[in-house]
């Protein structure tokens, strides 16, 4: 009975082991659709990793996309007025197909700054 329970043990581990992750990657990329080339990660990558970054506003807005595997999920979401940064990961093979997520760009942020800008020069007397 040992030794069947050590069999069956063994041979899950080696099969959880044999089913490796895959991601779509792509790098710094303007679309989405260019984001479909799937990789195998290794062994020891366990998310899929999205990452997303926007600069500008307006019709001069740029936004880039890159998706990787990787070994840990950094959590970032920071959004400075005029540009952004934003991650997503997950942890399903080909789970990252989607390009729905975004950095928004704040107009708020952008006449806060402005305003910030405006007190200081007021202040300065120029």
């Amino acid at each position: 009975m040992k030794t069947s329970l050590l069999v069956v043990l063994v041979i899950a581990l080696c099969t959880e082991s044999a089913f490796s992750l895959t991601c779509f990657t792509c790098q710094d990329a303007s679309s989405n659709i260019e984001c479909l080339k799937p990789a195998t990660c290794s062994e020891h990558e366990k998310y899929c990793l999205t990452t997303y970054s926007t600069r500008g506003f307006g019709d001069n807005r740029n936004q880039r996309i890159s998706k990787k595997c990787s070994a840990f999920c950094p959590t970032i979401d920071l959004n400075i007025g005029i540009a952004g940064v934003a991650t997503s990961c997950c942890e399903t093979s080909l789970c990252n197909i989607s390009g729905a997520s975004s950095v928004k760009t704040s107009y708020a942020m952008i006449a806060l700054g402005v305003l910030a800008s405006l007190a200081c020069i007021l202040r300065l007397g120029f």
